[in-house]
């Protein structure tokens, strides 16, 4: 059975956020399996409402992976009000007990972008790629980046990843670090290292 780029089905959000869950490591931010649920739906939230591009790899009926991209330029059709919504209230509640993480990790990828646009001009952003952590297919990540760049030929595209993640990935298909800042997030019961990281490609 072959990958296939398809529409992303709506019922399939809910994998999303699971294979969010396990590939970004969120369980090292958080312990308890509820909150880590709240904080996974909230982070696809903000995926979703600022994509201009969705693209989604199914493999038959199962979903295989997810890339979220904002283009300059390009409409974003997947706001919702009540996405809105839960939106503000979970930042409401990271503001009141995690401040000071989720403003140094913000301000962090602020000041790298800002570095970075001061000779650079990019065209947008990949927001998010996520593969099926239970498909044991290889590809599906450079499947969906392809696919992305059959669609923006000819733009500068950047991201933000960490150490926690598989940033290799990125580098092993053409993209440039071009920011990369230490910082410490302070968890209320644990402090995790962090390294901060901005990539960049020029689609050719």
């Amino acid at each position: 059975m072959e990958l296939q780029i398809k529409k992303l089905r709506k019922k399939d959000y809910n994998k999303v956020i699971q294979y969010a869950i396990k590939g970004m490591h969120f369980n090292m931010y958080l312990d308890n399996k509820t909150e880590l649920n709240l904080y996974g739906r909230y982070f696809w939230y903000i995926e979703l409402t600022n994509a201009t591009q969705v693209i989604s790899a199914y493999m038959g009926d199962e979903l295989a992976g997810v890339l979220v991209a904002d283009m300059k330029g390009e409409e974003k059709t997947y706001k919702s009000f009540w996405k809105g919504i839960y939106i503000k209230l979970f930042e409401w509640i990271q503001n009141t007990f995690f401040k000071e993480s989720v403003g140094i990790y913000d301000k962090t990828n602020k000041e790298m972008l800002d570095n970075y646009k001061r000779e650079n001009n990019p065209d947008g952003e990949i927001r998010f790629l996520v593969a099926n952590p239970n498909i044991k297919v290889k590809g599906i990540g450079t499947m969906l980046l392809n696919e992305l760049e059959k669609r923006e030929k000819g733009k500068e595209i950047y991201l933000f990843t960490d150490d926690k993640c598989t940033y290799q990935f990125y580098e092993h298909r053409g993209f440039d670090k071009v920011g990369e800042k230490n910082i410490e997030l302070d968890m209320n019961k644990k402090k995790v290292p962090l390294k901060c990281l901005l990539y960049s490609k020029k689609i050719r």
